[in-house]
């Protein structure tokens, strides 16, 4: 199975360079990053709002970001975000965990949860729904749970995944490894 295009035969230097830094960091060849390069002002931007990818924020650590990032990466049925975003999921989260964040346990069911970690897997979810459906007592509960910049930090984290998504989605790109 292949994307809808192919990745340009010729990539100019300085996206040669970003998709150098993008194999470092993530260790593959990333096809939606080399699809990018068809348009260089996207794969610069996206590129760029990769480089500043939240990894552990204080009490938004990287358990919970990976859950948020998963719990994407479910909800809007990206198979190449499932993959990329649960590598080593095995090193975060217990195999009961990994059931709540993919839809399939409820979250309320699994007592290694913290509060928080449920509250921020259910906005990941609830950011990635169609329609979007955040009511005034969801915020209030995320007010009392989160900071301000935790808040921030979880919208942003779950509108990334949701960009790569979608992006991923429309180019037709086919799960990685």
């Amino acid at each position: 199975m292949s994307a809808f295009i192919a990745p340009p035969s010729r990539i100019p230097l300085l996206l040669r360079i970003g998709l150098w830094i993008s194999r470092r960091v993530t260790g593959e060849d990333l096809l939606p990053a080399r699809l990018l390069t068809w348009y260089p002002r996207a794969a610069v931007g996206i590129g760029a709002l990769e480089s500043l990818v939240a990894h552990d924020e204080g009490r938004v650590d990287a358990r919970m970001l990976q859950f948020v990032r998963m719990a994407v990466s479910f909800a809007v049925e990206c198979p190449f975000c499932m993959g990329f975003n649960s590598r080593e999921w095995e090193k975060r989260m217990t195999e009961r965990e990994l059931l709540g964040v993919q839809g399939r346990a409820p979250l309320e069911q699994i007592p290694s949860f913290s509060p928080r970690e449920r509250l921020a897997i259910d906005y990941a979810r609830k950011i990635s729904a169609t329609p979007l459906s955040l009511t005034p007592e969801f915020g209030a509960r995320l007010r009392e749970l989160f900071t301000e910049r935790e808040i921030v930090v979880l919208a942003t984290t779950a509108a990334q995944v949701n960009l790569w998504a979608r992006t991923i989605q429309a180019l037709g790109c086919p799960p990685q490894g």
